[in-house]
Formats: C-alpha cells, structure tokens, sequence
C-alpha cells in the first residue's frame, strides 16, 4: 500500500523517566513503527507541567516539532534562547543545534517530533539550563 493511516488510538505510549529529578513522567509513542516510516522518524510526545527533557546536540538529524495540544518551549543555540510555539506552528531545529524541549506551563502538553535521516543513539547530552532570554 502506498500509505499508512496512524489513529491516536492505535499508539502504543511508553513511559520516559523523568529527565530531572521531581517531575513527572514523560510519554512518548513511535509513529516511526506504526506508519512503517523508513527514511525518517517521528514520535509524539506527552509533558507533564513544568517538565523538561535533556537538553542535547543532534551532528546527524534535522528536527521538527508540532505543538498539537499546549504550548511548547524549547531553549535553541548557544547561548540558549527561549522560543515558545502554540498549537499551528512549528520549530525546524537543524543540525549542531543545542536544544531542549519543555514544558513551562501547568498543563501536559502533546507534540510531533520528525526527524530525519533516522539515525538514533548519536546525541551529545550537554549542561541543563534552568532559564533563558526569550529569542528576539
């Protein structure tokens, strides 16, 4: 068949530990496995409020990200900038870009991570930061 149809239902979530200690659980789902994609991939993730992932260095992956529920932050560059996006918008995070994603309101939030190529296992973990300016 020439394509795959993902239903929410139809996603199998996985529980994430928290990247830091006193948050709450992260979920994420493969829609990699589910739409059989082969030349990328592609996750939705659910953040609990005030969560944040690791902050991190993609040498390989091109990145974008959906907010389909909530706002998402995520800190970009170095020196990291606070970009917050709403549901309808999109961040492309292209490759060497130090980023983070998170959750800075009191609400879970639901997002699409697609990346490609898909390469996975090659990212540089790198200092947490607990704040940053707004991007201009």
């Amino acid at each position: 068949m020439p394509y795959d149809v993902v239903h929410e239902a139809a996603l199998e979530w996985e529980e994430r530990p928290p990247a830091h200690e006193g948050q709450g659980t992260r979920h994420q789902a493969s829609v990699t496995d589910a739409a059989k994609l082969a030349e990328s991939r592609g996750r939705m993730w659910r953040y609990p409020a005030r969560s944040r992932g690791r902050r991190h260095i993609d040498p390989v992956q091109e990145e974008i990200f959906i907010p389909l529920r909530g706002t998402l932050t995520m800190l970009l560059d170095d020196p990291p900038r606070r970009v917050d996006v709403e549901p309808g918008g999109v961040i492309a995070v292209h490759q060497n870009t130090p980023m983070q994603v998170r959750n800075e309101t009191d609400e879970e939030i639901l997002f699409y991570a697609y990346g490609a190529p898909p390469v996975a296992g090659n990212a540089e973990f790198i200092d947490d930061i607990v704040d940053a300016p707004p991007a201009s």
